[in-house]
């Protein structure tokens, strides 16, 4: 998904743009609520505008903001479904006020914090992000060793599949998130190569099936996720992260770091944002919230919408601590 120094474009064999967001992405504007009580004036009047990204968590990190903010404030929220790049850019443009999960993206910071001046940070979600590399729970315990990633080659023509080339298959999921695939199998001379499946539920559908019908697989995922209370997964051992390891996109051999997510809003909602601001940087919820929420909306067949105002009615003593005094 997503992260910044961590996290960088997959090349090579792709031929899609993997920055982090696609630049030729469309903007799409989620449905409006009419203000139940009279709106203070934001940075766009009575809107705010939220980036919505593509994966479950994120989803519900925005759907619960945007309940509070529409329900408890009276203001309208507009939510746009934008990979990452593109959110950053619309704090230039005007476009976006809020994204709400961040992983990481030093490169963007630098660009739209420190050097154009457009956005700011607005704190921690509360949330810790990690990506790796996984496989079924079952394969763990039947294939010795192949947890660690110097045996993967041993084990690599159980991943073959028609798209790999003869290669083990590494499934990579939506085309806009932001990578250090290539360099890894390229640095640590794996014999994989890089498969996109095209987004979140289809690796979370490839991995539901390899763990049922015994399947190997071998794929890209991240935590927090609801998948691992569903699922058994087994994460393949990478070396170590260190500090600066993944400096030089060519040259990344590590693991992904832990990284704090965090919440990023345009320079001129942070100074006229009022309240809206206010509960935008007081919110902060756990992983088990986030996977609580987005699994109501992955797997139980609720909008998002109803999915945050279940969490909401369960949750006061959480959120009313959000609540701009």
């Amino acid at each position: 998904m997503r992260i910044g120094r961590s996290l960088r474009l997959l090349a090579g064999a792709l031929t899609v743009a993997l920055a982090a967001g696609c630049g030729g992405a469309r903007v799409e504007t989620g449905q409006a609520t009419t203000p139940t009580s009279t709106p203070e004036p934001t940075s766009t009047g009575a809107v705010v505008r939220i980036a919505v990204n593509p994966w479950a968590g994120y989803e519900a990190s925005a759907a619960v903001l945007s309940h509070l903010l529409e329900k408890k404030l009276g203001y309208t929220v507009e939510r746009k479904n934008l990979a990452e790049q593109v959110s950053w850019e619309g704090f230039e443009k005007g476009d976006v006020d809020v994204i709400v999960e961040n992983w990481g993206h030093e490169d963007l910071k630098k660009t739209f914090i420190q050097d154009r001046k457009v956005a700011v940070e607005a704190g921690s979600t509360g949330n810790k992000g990690v990506i790796g590399w996984y496989i079924p729970g079952w394969m763990a315990k039947e294939y010795p060793g192949i947890t660690d990633y110097r045996n993967l080659n041993k084990y690599a023509d159980l991943f073959r599949t028609s798209e790999s080339g003869g290669k083990g298959q590494l499934l990579f999921g939506d085309p806009s998130y932001v990578s250090n695939e290539e360099s890894l199998i390229r640095n640590l001379g794996l014999n994989l190569k890089v498969v996109v499946a095209g987004s979140e539920a289809a690796l979370i559908e490839s991995a539901t099936q390899a763990q049922r019908q015994r399947k190997p697989l071998l794929f890209y995922f991240w935590t927090p996720h609801w998948l691992f209370d569903r699922i058994d997964l087994a994460r393949i051992t990478l070396p170590p992260h260190a500090e600066g390891c993944d400096a030089d996109p060519k040259k990344v051999a590590c693991d992904y770091a832990e990284l704090d997510l965090d919440k990023i809003v345009s320079r001129r909602f942070a100074e006229t944002g009022g309240r809206a601001y206010e509960l935008v940087k007081n919110f902060s919820w756990t992983n088990e919230a986030q996977n609580a929420v987005a699994n109501d909306i992955t797997t139980n067949g609720m909008t998002p919408e109803a999915a945050a105002e279940k969490w909401i009615e369960a949750n006061e003593s959480v959120w009313s601590a959000w609540m701009p005094q």
